[in-house]
């Protein structure tokens, strides 16, 4: 939510964050509170930010010692619009797997974001699309030609929309959940069974806003539905091969989901599947998981396959790529390792 407000105290100022603090928050200094909610944030910049009146508190200006209480809504003003507002198109390269004057298929690399946003205002897919084409029609979050997205450390497919009713149509598909998605991920531990289904309401974490989390039971209107159905496709020792198929789509939905049953994809980071989960205590193995881990700099996470309907000839469209090199070579050595030891 980015707005310029009238408010003689805020005049022309815009705001970049925007929080209703959590029913069951504990009083806690603004400070504090932000630095897990804000991205890239560091307590001088939230405390400068707030020696400047830049922190609003159910429309009050706060000093950063205010202790949040549930249900608080906490604006943080700038004099500058969202960074993700001044759109440049940049002259990167695409990965276009399918084109047409509706749509357009991309192959996502690692390490791509997909949109401009608070610490990444260049290099994303969207400076990208907005240089090799014009006049792509914006989502109802303006953002040009985006249907869906991907988390910026994982590969694969993403549909575009170039005109308006493309746009209009694919939305469409995507909202009612007949446009199908698959992705192979690599994840800690053994999974019992061979194919299964995940349910369980996502929402933010309460207590580290850059996670989601599951919520059940009394607490599940707390998170939105969501549904992964996934299958074992290879069995690696101490980590097992899974595609996963997304019935919903939420944010870090698999990785969320697979850290729910207690297989955190391997080297998420921000699921705490940068360490070694299972495995021996032997120095040697550590050093080979380490070097997995340097094959591999990110989560363990691909999406393989997507297919909708076209939004003009109503034809299925399906499509296919191949797993990156990072994630094969890294799947070869815990192959290797696995033949080795019997």
């Amino acid at each position: 939510m980015n707005t310029t407000h009238d408010n003689p105290d805020h005049t022309d100022l815009h705001e970049h964050y925007n929080f209703v603090v959590d029913k069951g928050q504990q009083p806690l200094r603004i400070d504090k509170y932000l630095m897990n909610f804000v991205e890239n944030a560091t307590r001088n910049k939230i405390q400068a930010a707030a020696k400047s009146g830049h922190i609003v508190v159910n429309d009050v200006v706060v000093k950063s010692n205010y202790k949040v209480k549930p249900n608080d809504i906490i604006r943080v003003l700038f004099e500058h619009p969202p960074y993700e507002y001044l759109l440049v198109p940049e002259n990167i390269p695409l990965d276009i797997v399918f084109e047409d004057d509706d749509v357009l298929v991309v192959n996502k690399p690692a390490g791509m974001v997909v949109h401009p946003g608070h610490g990444n205002y260049s290099g994303t897919l969207i400076n990208a699309l907005t240089f090799h084409f014009e006049n792509l029609p914006n989502n109802s979050s303006n953002r040009p030609g985006l249907v869906h997205r991907i988390d910026k450390d994982t590969s694969g497919l993403l549909v575009i929309a170039k005109t308006e009713q493309a746009m209009t149509h694919l939305s469409a598909q995507f909202k009612a959940k007949t446009s199908t998605r698959s992705y192979v991920a690599l994840v800690w531990g053994q999974i019992a069974e061979d194919q299964g289904t995940i349910e369980g309401h996502i929402g933010r974490h309460p207590k580290n806003r850059l996670q989601n989390t599951v919520f059940l039971g009394d607490e599940a209107d707390r998170g939105k539905p969501a549904v992964t159905h996934y299958n074992v496709l290879e069995r690696l020792g101490y980590v097992t091969l899974v595609r996963c198929k997304l019935e919903t789509g939420r944010t870090h939905q698999i990785r969320v989901h697979m850290k729910h049953i207690g297989h955190t994809l391997f080297n998420d980071e921000r699921y705490g599947g940068e360490k070694i989960l299972k495995g021996t205590t032997f120095t040697k193995y550590k050093q080979f998981v380490d070097n997995c881990f340097k094959i591999l700099p990110r989560q363990a996470l691909h999406a393989q396959t997507l297919g909708f309907i076209h939004p003009t000839t109503n034809a299925p469209m399906s499509f296919s790529c191949d797993l990156p090199s990072d994630m094969t070579q890294c799947i070869e050595k815990w192959r290797a390792y696995t033949k080795h030891q019997g």
